[in-house]
């Protein structure tokens, strides 16, 4: 019977614990094995003796009677000194990606890149619509603020031109006044002449009937 110590994997989804068990290399992962030798808790911090226990007494006997580690077992054997180090071979091609996706990530940054610059137009434009819209502004007070100016300059001088008028119209009938108070003189004037001459006749006559 083939044996091997290897790791039996326990506990629920997301929290995962491990045993370590020597088994017949037949059985499944998870199955029947014949005797518990440590555990290996990954949760744990490196620095943590509860990491990893290990039933050292055992683990020889087993190793004696021909059983083989798996490789993370022996890794943690070396690591304990109950076996030389092994060598850990390198494996790049198991951190990589695979093509659909590596193709996936390139389209992804594709968009992000392109929504980026989508965004810096958008705020571009927003830049020059506001300049624009400061600048209509501006200048819509600066013609405001000419106008009140310009309709000031005929309202001050019409106060002026009026009172011109008002005067003349005023010596208007002033005069008009001494015209019509001169008018009826004429004739007072004329009268005592004409009482004159009609009083120095009267008395030619009777100057006349004397003699």
């Amino acid at each position: 019977m083939a044996l091997a110590i290897r790791l039996a994997r326990g506990g629920r989804k997301n929290r995962p614990f491990y045993r370590i068990v020597v088994a017949d290399k037949r059985m499944p992962r998870d199955g029947r094995y014949l005797e518990r030798l440590g555990t290996y808790n990954p949760l744990l911090n490196d620095d943590n003796e509860q990491r990893v226990t290990l039933v050292k007494e055992r683990i020889e006997y087993w190793l004696s009677q021909g059983a083989k580690p798996s490789e993370r077992v022996a890794i943690f054997l070396g690591k304990a000194g109950m076996i030389d180090m092994p060598a850990q071979p390198s494996r790049p091609n198991k951190a990589k990606p695979s093509e659909k996706t590596t193709l996936r990530i390139a389209d992804k940054e594709e968009r992000v890149a392109a929504a980026k610059e989508t965004a810096k137009d958008a705020e571009a434009e927003a830049k020059e619509a506001a300049k624009a819209a400061a600048e209509a502004e501006k200048a819509a007070a600066e013609e405001a603020a000419a106008a009140p100016a310009e309709e000031a300059a005929p309202e001050a001088d019409a106060p002026a031109e009026a009172p011109a008028e008002e005067v003349k119209a005023e010596e208007t009938p002033a005069e008009e006044t001494k015209k019509e108070d001169a008018a009826p003189e004429s004739p007072a004037e004329e009268k005592p002449a004409e009482d004159a001459k009609t009083e120095g006749a009267p008395a030619a006559e009777d100057k006349k009937k004397a003699e």
